[in-house]
């Protein structure tokens, strides 16, 4: 069994939902867990992708995927 990892949190879904496209398309398997407490808004979204694959979804992150 895989070890998942967090590499991104943000409260704005679309956001998640687009660094989780992103890291698909680059051949990463990542999973989007929704940590909001309510329908009203409080918490985050998050992406976990395997041990193995960390690094790597880390730097495309960081390298490729800029919210201005």
């Amino acid at each position: 069994m895989r070890d998942w990892q967090p590499v991104y949190t943000d409260d704005q879904e679309h956001r998640v939902d687009i660094v989780k496209a992103v890291l698909e398309d680059k051949g990463i398997s990542p999973v989007k867990i929704n940590k909001q407490v309510s329908q009203h808004g409080f918490g985050n979204f998050e992406i976990f992708v395997s041990a193995d694959q960390v690094i790597r979804a880390i730097r495309i992150i960081k390298e490729e995927i800029k919210f201005e």
